[in-house]
């Protein structure tokens, strides 16, 4: 499998279960409706498991561009790759929110809530404080990264081209699940915890694009921070980390 292939399938598959998970919550007359944040935290973070279990051989399961960015500010990844990692990140966040609408569409049809609607695609805040939700965008991603370089170890193994695994087959899987689903717990009660600008806006985008049944706006007055937020908290784990080692 190519590392496009395996970088789109994986964050596809993420995405899928991510917003699956949220769409089981919050749409009405689902099997688990109203099963709460535990639910969705534990199902986000088994989501990583898999999408790093199908994609970390082949890519190094980046799935996320804050991680990809983050890579080569930090001299672990070519920077030529970079765009091409992105975009197969895009896509497979636009596939995998696609197939969650597919799945739940009779529930989305019923959901008279278009907030609830939106939130089975993409993130907002609990309260409204542009600035502050940027911190919080920007505080767990620095978690995220600053902990996944020390969990990187390029002796494990090397993808195609030579590139840092994120994680390798099931047990490299499994830490960065635990570290995801501690982020959620912890940190995501204020924003949702995007840390992925992919995971917010292709769902985000396919919100727009999908005739979904009494939909609302997609927000994209918001949307910049859940991009934005992530990619700043990369950036700057990737510097501490290259500045103490």
């Amino acid at each position: 499998m190519s590392p496009f292939l395996a970088e789109f399938i994986g964050t596809a598959i993420l995405i899928l279960i991510g917003n699956g998970v949220v769409a089981n919550v919050v749409l009405n007359k689902t099997k688990g409706n109203n099963s709460g944040w535990i639910v969705i935290t534990t199902a986000w973070a088994l989501a990583v498991f898999v999408g790093v279990v199908i994609s970390g051989q082949f890519s190094g399961a980046h799935l996320n561009p804050a991680v990809t960015i983050a890579m080569a500010v930090a001299h672990k990844f070519a920077w030529a790759d970079v765009p091409t990692y992105i975009f197969a990140q895009l896509l497979g966040a636009m596939t995998g929110t696609s197939l969650v609408w597919i799945n739940y569409k009779d529930h989305f049809d019923i959901t008279e809530d278009g907030g609830a609607q939106r939130a089975a695609f993409c993130t907002e805040p609990a309260i409204r404080n542009i600035a502050r939700n940027f911190i919080c965008e920007v505080t767990g991603t620095f978690v995220l990264l600053f902990t996944i370089f020390y969990f990187a170890d390029p002796a494990m193994a090397t993808t195609e081209g030579g590139n840092l695994p994120i994680g390798m087959g099931s047990l490299g899987a499994i830490p960065v699940a635990f570290l995801v689903w501690a982020i959620g717990l912890a940190l995501g009660g204020t924003t949702g915890y995007a840390i992925n600008p992919a995971r917010d806006l292709g769902p985000r985008i396919m919100h727009q694009l999908l005739p979904i049944k009494g939909k609302t706006h997609s927000d994209w007055s918001y949307a910049w921070v859940p991009v934005l937020g992530p990619v700043c908290g990369a950036v700057l784990a990737a510097i501490l980390y290259l500045a103490i080692h």
